[in-house]
């Protein structure tokens, strides 16, 4: 899979108060570069905490459940776009199906 907005985790991790977040977000980031998703129960078996959404959306917990990551997959072009990376609470406070960061 491509990713399509690492700059946005990169920004994320950057912050003082996330500096935690940079080895799981990398470690997520090259596991999705190897995967060859072609539908969402490829996710769950890779990430069996992964919440399906509607619209091609995905959740994953980063660093335990400390932070959420949405994305947006592309099945058939092989692409996942980064849509949102922030805290459980800054989470909380948006619309998975529609928050987009970039």
């Amino acid at each position: 899979m491509r990713v399509i907005a690492v700059t946005t985790l990169r920004a994320f991790w950057e912050r003082p108060a996330h500096k935690n977040t940079e080895g799981p977000l990398k470690a997520w980031y090259a596991e999705v570069m190897k995967a060859r998703w072609l539908q969402p129960a490829d996710i769950k078996a890779q990430y069996g905490t992964a919440s399906i959404l509607r619209n091609n959306r995905v959740v994953f917990n980063i660093k335990g459940n400390d932070y959420r990551l949405v994305v947006s997959v592309s099945y058939k072009l092989q692409i996942v776009y980064v849509k949102f990376v922030g805290t459980h609470r800054e989470y909380d406070a948006v619309d998975a199906e529609t928050v987009d960061m970039t």
